[in-house]
């Protein structure tokens, strides 16, 4: 199978063809969310752009296993190797198990992932379900000399490590992905507490002892205590997905120290990566500051579902969080604001609109000519722009090309015939719908009344017809009237008449 995706590589920071390393299987991997609060916009864009990638290379044809995980224990405040258990801490303000707020987090989790049309994953693993793996892991970088305990708990160490890679002639020495060097990681690292127990600064936890207090913990030949944050991503990547694997996604935030230190433990522990592309979205922003409870512009999904918090004007609806993720190249940032929401709703209903209005227009006996050419271009541009990794804007921008000829189609501006009219109605559902993920979110009933509700309309104007032949100006402009007053815009033209509703 020949791959026209080119995808954005950061490891090697260009555009590489996407060849798989055994096609037609693929094996992509990406970091889930660490389940002690609310799912916020910072978890909808990677989960995003990593059902996009996974709904496209499924419609190419690729056998894909998508692994997502779910952290459960492990990861400390700050991204540190010290401080309490994110999860540990949530579970002692609320007085619950910290299972507990793993799984209520993870329902939610879950639950809004839904709502915004985002695929389960093949496979969604659990850290706290593959204590033993990492315990392996550890015990394979601890036997190849990269590793060592320190009062109970267990250090990768960086220096050892790249004197091993500068030995072994190997590129991937600690720092490749995020591109900083050993210097700068120790000078950013000599203020983080426990450095005593550490024989240099940078050197991360693979396992720590759990202190007296600490309610996670598990026996290990070290100590009891639980796993390094970086540990579980390496470990369950390995067992579902095998020592090597295609891609690697995740935040840009987690290209250091999180994927930096995945990619040592895997070169420690194996002799060689696991991963070939690594690819990671960009931030978010929120009327261009970082998103945080410090500046007060923390706005969980709930929130933007239902409106209920001080910076939204209103509630958005979740396709419209998705077509605005989605308006943006996921390299890209992204910065939400009122007036930008307000604009990719308008942008969705007016993709929508012309999907339902091709359900309206009747085939001609040939096509004009634009619409013959927008028409017969519309798949091969879609194509060209999601094979240029995964050109989202481009793809909507194609699209909404696409609108202007079905609006046309429907004011009886343009004609289209009938091979042209079922290409354009796949294409349109194909990328708006199936890879884009955008859901209209009708079920089958309400899809039973507005069709109905369409027929109905029609019939009020088929009377309209009949009053204006007969000379009948006040019923005829009186029916006209009260359509306008219910919402629909009525135009005459010479080719016949046409409406639609203004929402």
């Amino acid at each position: 199978m020949e791959s026209k995706l080119v995808i954005y590589n950061t490891l090697t920071r260009q555009m590489e063809r996407f060849e798989p390393l055994h096609a037609p299987h693929v094996g992509m991997y990406v970091c889930g969310p660490t389940v002690y609060g609310d799912p916020h916009l910072g978890h909808a864009r990677p989960a995003i752009t990593f059902d996009l990638l996974f709904r496209y290379l499924k419609h190419l044809g690729y056998k894909v296993r998508y692994v997502r995980n779910i952290t459960d224990v492990g990861h400390l405040e700050h991204d540190a190797d010290e401080g309490e258990d994110k999860i540990v801490k949530k579970a002692r303000l609320e007085q619950l198990e910290p299972m507990e707020i793993a799984q209520y987090y993870t329902n939610r989790y879950h639950y809004y992932m839904d709502q915004l049309n985002v695929l389960r994953p093949s496979i969604e693993p659990h850290a706290t379900g593959h204590i033993i793996e990492q315990q392996q892991l550890v015990q394979q970088i601890m036997d190849n000399g990269l590793a060592y305990e320190s009062n109970g708990s267990v250090y990768f160490d960086i220096v050892a490590y790249n004197k091993w890679v500068a030995s072994t002639g190997s590129q991937y020495r600690y720092g490749i992905l995020s591109g900083r060097s050993l210097e700068n990681i120790k000078d950013e690292s000599r203020e983080l507490a426990g450095v005593g127990e550490k024989r240099n600064p940078a050197d991360f936890a693979l396992w720590k002892k759990a202190q007296p207090e600490h309610i996670m913990r598990w026996p290990s030949p070290w100590s009891d205590g639980f796993p390094g944050w970086h540990c579980e991503c390496t470990a369950m990547g390995r067992k579902y997905l095998g020592d090597e694997f295609d891609i690697h996604g995740g935040g840009m935030d987690l290209v250091f120290p999180h994927h930096e230190c995945e990619i040592a433990q895997a070169q420690a522990s194996m002799g060689h990566p696991a991963v070939k592309y690594w690819m990671h979205n960009n931030m978010l922003t929120i009327n261009g500051k970082k998103m945080g409870k410090s500046y007060n512009n923390f706005i969980t999904l709930e929130q933007f579902f239902t409106g209920k918090h001080e910076l939204l004007e209103k509630a958005y609806s979740p396709m419209t969080i998705r077509f605005f993720i989605l308006s943006a190249h996921y390299r890209g940032t992204v910065d939400f604001s009122n007036e930008a929401l307000v604009a990719a709703e308008r942008g969705l209903e007016k993709l929508m609109n012309a999907i339902g209005d091709l359900e309206r227009i009747n085939a001609s006996q040939a096509c004009d000519a634009e619409t013959e050419r927008i028409v017969k271009s519309l798949r091969q541009k879609c194509y060209d722009a999601m094979n240029d990794d995964l050109a989202t804007p481009q793809v909507i921008s194609h699209l909404f090309e696409a609108c202007t000829v079905v609006n046309k189609l429907v004011d009886h501006k343009a004609t289209i015939c009938a091979d042209c009219l079922k290409e354009l109605s796949e294409t349109m559902h194909l990328f708006a719908e199936d890879i884009l993920g955008l859901s209209v979110q009708r079920s089958s009933s309400n899809a039973q009344r507005e069709a109905a509700f369409g027929k109905v309309v029609d019939m009020v104007l088929e009377l309209r017809a009949k009053a204006k032949a007969d000379k009948d100006w006040a019923t005829s402009d009186k029916i006209r009237d009260e359509l306008a007053a219910a919402g629909f815009e009525v135009k005459d033209t010479k080719d016949g008449v046409t409406w639609k509703l203004n929402r």
